[in-house]
């Protein structure tokens, strides 16, 4: 992803010091551009808590450079490895929802474990971490070039008049280590020439579309226009959208997909008016021990105060800018609730956008596409 100009990706390692990992502080965006450096896994629990990173693929990838700084600092304790398990449990414990934490913590665990010396153990967590971060952008770059042909088609049926597209939250380039999942689709078509729009809704409470979609879209050039959150049936209604894409952060084996609060609305309303759905993913984000999505996913809930709460730049006469504020938009004594995702039901979904290919929200096509999971052992119902 270019920021004024100059590509980035959303982590990697400083040059010149590999003992450090750097990361965009996504909660400065979209008015300041900060870079933080973190040196230790507990930093980096806390920047996946807090949510300086966020977003499925992103969560991953800075779990494995997280267990990389753990590896690093565990050299100086007296258990090599029962350091490297408390930090796995910390860096767990910080976002449940988002499967691909887990499976990333879980993939540095066992590649840690076939080295002998702690040196060995350090080398392959940093060439871990750098390969879930190298494979995070390969997926996504691929998940473009499958769901280009979407877009092209409709735009060929619409003689070449701007396809108009809605997304939800940011499952954006923010959102991964690059070019997105959601949005990889849409900036492969952008960069193809065919003309594109897409609504974006604000995505309350924490405002990631309004923050961090627009600000990335704006950045790479596609026209778009913000929208508030329950805009997005009236213009299914009247015909201003032509496909809804959006992101997850863990998906069944048999297409059931979690994603930011509010999808399953958006999925309604695209089934009502007959807009197909789809939902883009790297195959990290699939937890193929999953069968049953309202039941087994589970779903955090956050502090109220992102409901109850507001943030961005104060603005004076004139248009001028000042400070960074944050304002209390609730009474303050009424109590708020907040959940961070739901579930919408394989029913609801049109397509799975995978690196893979496409194919339909079934664990028959599901695993048509990844057949090395279908003897994967769902967890047992309670």
């Amino acid at each position: 992803m270019n920021v004024h100009g100059k590509h980035y990706r959303t982590i990697w390692l400083q040059p010149g010091h590999e003992r450090v990992v750097e990361i965009i502080d996504q909660r400065a965006l979209p008015h300041r551009f900060v870079v933080e450096q973190i040196d230790t896994v507990e930093k980096m629990a806390a920047a996946i808590l807090e949510m300086h990173v966020r977003g499925a693929g992103l969560i991953g990838a800075s779990a494995g450079y997280g267990m990389y700084l753990a590896a690093l600092a565990s050299v100086r304790s007296r258990n090599f490895d029962a350091r490297l398990i408390e930090a796995a449990t910390l860096l767990k414990s910080t976002r449940p929802t988002a499967v691909n934490l887990a499976w990333a913590v879980e993939r540095q665990l066992a590649a840690i474990a076939r080295g002998s010396t702690a040196r060995e153990k350090i080398a392959i967590a940093r060439e871990t971490a750098i390969l879930i971060a190298d494979e995070d952008a390969a997926a996504c770059r691929a998940i473009g070039e499958r769901g280009l042909p979407l877009i092209r088609a409709i735009s060929k049926r619409k003689a070449g008049k701007p396809v108009n597209v809605l997304t939800h939250c940011n499952a954006g380039w923010l959102a991964f280590v690059d070019h997105g999942s959601a949005t990889a689709p849409i900036y492969a078509a952008h960069d193809a020439g065919i003309p594109v729009h897409v609504w974006v809704d604000e995505t309350r409470p924490r405002s990631q579309g309004a923050k961090l979609t627009a600000w990335e879209l704006g950045q790479h050039g596609v026209p778009h226009t913000l929208i508030a959150d329950n805009t997005g049936g009236h213009l299914m209604q009247h015909g201003m959208v032509d496909l809804c894409i959006v992101g997850t952060d863990r998906t069944t084996r048999t297409g059931d997909v979690a994603n930011k609060i509010g999808t399953y609305l958006k999925a309604l309303a695209a089934r009502d008016n007959r807009v197909p759905f789809y939902v883009a993913l790297p195959s990290s984000s699939f937890d193929w021990k999953m069968r049953d999505g309202l039941r087994e996913i589970p779903i955090e809930e956050r502090g109220s105060e992102e409901v109850k709460f507001a943030d961005g730049l104060l603005v004076g006469p004139g248009g001028k800018t000042g400070r960074h504020a944050e304002v209390l938009v609730a009474p303050p004594a009424s109590p708020a609730a907040n959940y961070g995702f739901d579930v919408t039901p394989a029913r609801l979904v049109t397509a799975l956008i995978t690196e893979r290919g496409r194919c339909r929200a079934n664990e028959r096509a599901i695993l048509a596409l990844f057949p090395e999971h279908r003897l994967a052992q769902p967890r047992n119902r309670t």
